[in-house]
């Protein structure tokens, strides 16, 4: 015993030199094996190699993705649309409902979601908060079974505490309700809404919530969907937070502006198949049955109804889905590519898929806002703008209040509407949930909101780029190195 703690004590730099070496080298094996963006691999191994030990530590922490992992043993389906249902609701031809271009794209989409398009869909626009707001509080109010509601952000302000209350009084009168908010997002609501509804008696969540501090290192991986499925039969989904600063009676000239959706039809069932993983995920609770999914046929067929999927992303096994949709959609896109963003940072492989569709002669009209909430995301955006104007895309700045709005349409007949911005954080480290729809009179109103934007907009220019003050465009750059961790 004497002669270890001897020789510990003579060769202790030693030792600290060999485990110190062994663990840089096992992390830095283990990242460039298993990162598949390279420049996270590169910046990994940097860590680790010229933070001997510390860096090791802090990639052993921070650095393996056990989410993913997590998530991917978990069983996606919880239940299914019964097979009949199935065979009669499957699309196989999108050319007559949106244009021939688009069968390549549909099969893309077969490969790249856990999910299915289905046919007898219903989706109708809703325009920002004064229509959504009142839809949803009707939709709670008339609930017979039950809520499944999950947001980004619930704000304890007028227009939450009013759903809250809404969902308080369906769940008294014994409908199963189950409210989930993001961890990091619950943290905009002062006081808490959750601790409202809790006493009200709604089983209530956090995802991502730090227990002792165990699932801190993943603050960063967060969950951006929005949805609210009523019954299992019809439900609403988009880009919109819980908050009065959608509404304009109540925000009046400052109003935020957005768009979300409400659908009816078998996408509803996938809705609900993502909140019961994400709820599964959380809490350990498993929802199923009738009172959840329903098995009713009747219950799945839209009159007239369109072609529709989900489409979840996210650090998990849907890492990158809602990125290779938006390149498959640009790569058939023939005519028109609109895009609307309040957050567009896209990534090399974007950018070039943007440059090659203008210049195959593809009209490209990208709309960020003139007036952003998030001044870091918008400076790293004006420095990065630059390389989609000289290849020909249009970019616009628009006029007014912000506008949270995220659509994509191409070419009249296909459009992806949802949660995700074109950024890295909803590409890369947001769980997000978006819907891949075919049909045309759903991109065409989508295009005449897009195009009435513009009418009011700003065109940014190389000159007008060139003409800021060149400090502020240094700034810019600055910011715009920084843009993967906004």
């Amino acid at each position: 015993m004497h002669s270890v703690q001897h020789v510990f004590t003579e060769y202790w730099p030693h030792i600290l030199f060999v485990i110190s070496g062994v663990a840089s080298a096992a992390a830095a094996i283990h990242a460039a094996m298993t990162k598949h963006d390279v420049r996270a691999a590169i910046g990994w191994v940097a860590v680790v190699l010229f933070s001997p030990l510390l860096g090791a530590a802090f990639y052993l922490v921070a650095g393996i993705n056990r989410i993913r992992k997590q998530r991917v043993s978990q069983q996606r389906a919880h239940t299914t649309i019964p097979q009949e249902v199935i065979h009669r609701l499957l699309v196989d031809d999108v050319a007559s409902v949106s244009g021939a271009q688009f069968s390549a794209l549909k099969t893309l989409g077969d490969r790249v979601s856990d999910f299915k398009l289905l046919g007898s869909n219903s989706i109708r626009l809703l325009d920002g908060g004064d229509e959504t707001y009142p839809a949803m509080l009707e939709a709670i109010k008339g609930a017979q079974r039950s809520i499944a509601l999950q947001s980004y952000i619930f704000d304890h302000d007028e227009v939450g505490v009013e759903l809250a209350q809404a969902l308080i009084d369906a769940q008294a009168r014994g409908v199963a309700v189950r409210v989930l908010i993001d961890a990091v997002g619950a943290k905009y609501s002062r006081p808490p809404i959750v601790h409202m509804l809790e006493k009200g008696g709604v089983q209530t969540a956090r995802f991502m919530r730090p227990v002792i501090g165990v699932r801190l290192v993943y603050a960063n991986l967060r969950s951006h969907r929005k949805l609210l499925v009523i019954d299992g039969t019809h439900g609403f989904t988009g880009g919109m937070n819980i908050r009065a600063g959608f509404v304009t009676a109540i925000a009046k000239e400052n109003v935020t502006r957005d768009t979300h959706f409400q659908v009816a039809g078998p996408v509803v069932y996938q809705l609900m198949i993502n909140f019961a993983h994400d709820w599964q995920f959380t809490t350990q609770e498993k929802l199923s049955g009738p009172e959840w999914f329903s098995t009713s046929p009747a219950d799945f067929i839209e009159e007239h109804g369109v072609p529709l999927r989900c489409v979840p992303s996210g650090p998990d096994s849907t890492l990158e889905s809602t990125h290779d949709m938006l390149l498959g959609a640009l790569s058939v896109a023939q005519r028109h590519v609109r895009i609307q963003s309040p957050y567009f940072l896209p990534d090399v492989s974007l950018v070039a898929a943007l440059a090659t569709a203008a210049r195959r002669g593809v009209l490209v009209d990208i709309v960020i806002p003139g007036a952003n909430n998030l001044k870091l995301v918008n400076a790293a955006m004006m420095a990065q703008i630059d390389q989609l104007i000289l290849t020909g895309c249009r970019v616009w700045r628009s006029s007014g209040t912000f506008d949270h709005s995220k659509l994509f349409t191409v070419d009249g007949g296909w459009s992806y509407v949802g949660s995700s911005n074109l950024d890295p954080r909803s590409l890369r480290l947001n769980f997000e949930l978006d819907l891949e729809v075919y049909d045309r009179a759903l991109a065409q109103q989508l295009d005449a909101r897009i195009d009435a934007t513009i009418s009011s907009a700003e065109r940014i220019t190389i000159r007008s780029l060139m003409r800021r003050p060149f400090l502020l465009r240094l700034r810019d750059k600055i910011v715009w190195l920084a843009s993967p961790y906004l």
